[in-house]
């Protein structure tokens, strides 16, 4: 835990530091199927960050990062449950379900190499190597909108299904508010085995994950290693999609209280996720 942790948590618990205002974000869980005879239950892919990265450096992360403000732009491609849809599944309003949805796809695609998008409503974009305009995106050369229009593509927010949002505690020097999406690998692609802000990429099953996760193995954020907890008992890929329809996505914030030279961050409705610390006074 960072040492600036408490003077930041009795400040903010005194009104004396004012929070800052989490940048909305989107992150997907890309699954598949897994292999007959393999773990039960579909595969996630998983990102393993760089420890150089400021935040959550050497943790295991789904693809996923920040809105740009290019994502609301109003002549995106689209195909699928439209702004206003998910504004509504999403608790916000349609510029920003917009943004949020488009950021989901466009981070796939940087940094998975997954591209959720295709010439019309119902067909996928034909596999070739992307690397130039993923390149582009991720440098901010290339926004996502003229990326579709250029290749005749339409952004497929039909194969998105919303999962949850999760906000960085108030004390936290970098704060996001992300939503988290599922979604199936879709047929003849194949996700990126290297990404420039991972040092390594896995397909583990939730059982695995979690598992490895208890073990020591796999370092994960709460919210990381919480959708996979309860991703366990999912059979299939796209049987994720069906029980996130019946999900709500509400905001998941974390609370610090700081006893003496105890830090404690709690969850509501996710007490196992508890997380209590030591500090000197």
């Amino acid at each position: 835990m960072p040492p600036s942790w408490p003077a930041r948590i009795r400040a903010v618990a005194a009104g004396e530091l004012t929070p800052l205002v989490p940048k909305p974000s989107a992150t997907v869980v890309l699954l598949r199927d897994g292999a007959p005879g393999g773990a039960a239950g579909p595969q996630a892919y998983l990102l393993r960050r760089r420890t150089s990265m400021a935040f959550a450096g050497g943790m295991y992360a789904y693809p996923g990062g920040g809105v740009d403000p290019r994502d609301a732009e109003v002549e995106l491609g689209w195909a699928g449950p439209s702004p206003a849809e998910w504004a509504e599944r999403l608790g916000v309003d349609a510029r920003t379900a917009q943004a949020v949805v488009c950021a989901a796809v466009r981070e796939t695609f940087e940094e998975a190499g997954v591209l959720l998008a295709g010439p019309d409503a119902t067909t996928m974009a034909e596999p070739r190597d992307w690397t130039a305009e993923r390149a582009a995106l991720e440098a901010h050369e290339l926004s996502f909108a003229d990326f579709l229009r250029s290749h005749g593509l339409l952004l497929r927010s039909d194969l998105l299904a919303g999962w949850a949002r999760w906000v960085t505690p108030e004390f936290e020097e970098r704060r996001y508010d992300t939503w988290f999406f599922v979604a199936v690998l879709p047929a003849g692609q194949d996700a990126a085995q290297q990404v420039g802000e991972a040092d390594r990429v896995a397909w583990l099953s939730p059982a695995e994950a979690v598992q490895g996760h208890a073990d020591g193995r796999y370092g994960m954020l709460p919210p990381t290693v919480t959708v996979l907890r309860e991703l366990l008992g999912i059979r299939t890929a796209a049987e994720a999609l069906t029980v996130a329809a019946d999900r709500k996505v509400e905001p998941i914030l974390g609370r610090a209280e700081l006893v003496g030279d105890r830090m404690t961050v709690r969850w509501s409705g996710y007490e196992e996720l508890t997380i209590d610390g030591n500090f000197p006074q």
